[in-house]
């Protein structure tokens, strides 16, 4: 449940993208090249991990502030050193440990690094919001936070994971519930195997949501 008893409606967008809404205000987080065009447009506040284009698009960002002159952005500095000239007073530059307040929900920030790629790809900053001591999306990153998570965005599929390091991360995090995300390269025949494989193992209710659908938290 959420600090302010009430309900949080969370609609999940393409891949890493979801929006979150409580009050009539809406927060989205991580609007890449993958997700939906309009994935920022009508959002009150929006939210960056990191600087990979499947979950930070300038067009996107644009699109959602341009909508809403009153939108904000938080993210890490290489995300805000790209936008923040076009929208001075804006962006704001966020690292690990920070808290803050965007849309009326509550974010605490958690994480410095991206997954390891490879050993030969330098890691990238990367950072995942707990938002409202409730629901945490991570980023590209298998980052536990310092508190119990109701709900866990999962990052089912990447070049950085496999599937036993998701299901130990589930159980790490020991959320009430897992919903996918990150899941844009995973096809339909895949989609069993790992519903199967994380729901079975993780210790965790296992949820999954297609674009554009929603669910009460």
């Amino acid at each position: 449940m959420t600090t302010a008893a009430k309900r949080i409606k969370l609609t999940k967008k393409t891949h890493a993208c979801v929006r979150l809404e409580r009050d009539g205000l809406s927060l989205v987080i991580d609007p890449g090249t993958f997700s939906e065009q309009d994935a920022a447009v009508g959002a009150d506040a929006i939210l960056v991990t990191h600087e990979h284009p499947d979950h930070f698009n300038e067009d996107r960002l644009r699109a959602g502030l341009e909508a809403n002159p009153a939108a904000e952005i938080w993210t890490l500095r290489s995300v805000a050193e790209k936008i923040s000239a076009a929208f001075p007073g804006r962006v704001h530059t966020v690292g690990h440990g920070d808290t803050f307040t965007a849309a009326g929900f509550d974010v605490q920030v958690h994480g410095e690094l991206h997954a390891v790629i490879h050993p030969d790809i330098p890691r990238i900053t990367n950072v995942g919001y707990l938002v409202d001591g409730s629901v945490f999306h991570p980023g590209d990153a298998l980052t536990v936070p310092e508190q119990p998570v109701d709900t866990l965005m999962l990052p089912v599929m990447a070049p950085w994971n496999k599937i036993s390091e998701v299901i130990d991360y589930v159980r790490e995090v020991k959320p009430q519930r897992a919903y996918d995300i990150h899941d844009a390269l995973l096809t339909d025949l895949a989609r069993p195997i790992y519903d199967s494989q994380i729901g079975s193992l993780g210790g965790a209710e296992h949820l999954r949501l297609t674009p554009g659908e929603s669910a009460e938290l």
